[in-house]
């Protein structure tokens, strides 16, 4: 993919695209409109608007059931979220490929009990088969792609890749990893 500079929402979207993610299904929310925002007007992946979080999140999972992708949901910060932990929870007791991605509230305030801040990534940590608090832009195309590795192979299962508001809308120039070097760094850690 080529160097340029953009927004860390628009990396999202490009690392959905190049997983070949054709249908993700979600709900707009505060924290998540710079992804929304990414998305518009993009060909792929097709968005199913769902009117709650815990509906998207089965839906990507009967997605995933029928067409043996990974099934993508979407979910913003707090309730929104949350909404996301029983889909997740049945993902990871039926083995199921899935990546949920979450917003959350601006890294600054994330520990402040701010409006509809919620710790999803501790929440998830005993029903996924891994998650991340991305607090660094740069690190979104490397997250994306072990995500989906993670989710898809061995025991397949759910992921969940947490991203505050203003990571979402900071800069980067995306470096994207290829799978070799995933496969690599997971050994390691």
């Amino acid at each position: 993919m080529a160097k340029k500079k953009m927004k860390a929402a628009e990396a999202v979207l490009r690392a959905l695209q190049a997983e070949g993610v054709e249908v993700i299904f979600g709900m707009p929310g505060g924290a998540i409109l710079p992804l929304y925002d990414a998305m518009y007007g993009a060909e792929t992946p097709k968005q199913v608007l769902v009117r709650h979080e815990q509906v998207g999140g089965h839906a990507a999972e009967g997605y995933a059931h029928a067409t043996g992708k990974v099934g993508v949901c979407l979910g913003t910060s707090g309730p929104g979220a949350t909404n996301l932990v029983t889909p997740i929870a049945d993902a990871y007791m039926d083995s199921v490929p899935l990546v949920a991605l979450t917003a959350n509230v601006s890294s600054s305030l994330i520990g402040t009990d701010a409006f509809q801040e919620a710790d999803i990534t501790g929440i998830t940590v005993p029903i996924t088969k891994h998650n991340w608090l991305v607090t660094d832009a740069n690190a979104v195309p490397r997250v994306m792609k072990e995500a989906f590795y993670i989710a898809r192979t061995g025991r397949p299962g759910p992921v969940v890749i947490d991203v505050p508001k203003n990571v979402q809308q900071a800069k980067t120039i995306p470096v994207w990893p290829t799978l070799d070097q995933v496969k690599a760094r997971l050994l390691r850690t």
